[in-house]
């Protein structure tokens, strides 16, 4: 009996995987993929920011307590911290839903990110990088065929 034909050979088989490869890279272009990136990292900072307001922008005032104790921040004040965060919370994650102005956007949520690694939940890194790796790749790529950015014409 001859097994030689019984199994494909590894040249077969890379052949087949790079055409299925190539298959999912036109399916999921960058469009796709910085869509996907933009309302994902969009929903978990404007559910954030939705904790800590009452109403439309209202700050409730546990986030002002919070904001003392928990994510206190060195040089600067409790409630200017808490009013930057909860409105940076909202705005950017808004803009980039639009896919408007959205290198900004996710380097500003970044930079919050990168705040809240450093001095408030330094142990919390595997999901402070997941984060960082949806918004840089949010800085690079831009919004996507699928945004006001590429409507506007917008880098």
């Amino acid at each position: 009996m001859d097994i030689s034909h019984a199994s494909p050979s590894p040249h077969g088989l890379r052949l087949y995987w790079n055409r299925v490869a190539e298959q999912l890279q036109r399916l999921l272009g960058d469009s796709v993929l910085c869509l996907v990136a933009r309302l994902g990292i969009a929903s978990i900072f404007f559910l954030s920011g939705r904790t800590k307001v009452e109403g439309l922008l209202s700050i409730t005032p546990g986030t002002y307590e919070l904001f003392q104790s928990e994510y206190a921040l060195p040089l600067v004040s409790p409630w200017l911290a808490a009013h930057l965060a909860t409105y940076a919370e909202h705005l950017f994650p808004l803009l980039l839903v639009l896919g408007l102005f959205t290198r900004l956007s996710a380097l500003a949520l970044l930079g919050m990110t990168l705040v809240i690694e450093i001095f408030v939940y330094p142990d919390a890194w595997p999901t402070h990088l997941s984060w960082a790796g949806l918004l840089l790749l949010l800085i690079a790529r831009g919004g996507g065929a699928l945004s006001l950015d590429r409507v506007l014409r917008l880098r």
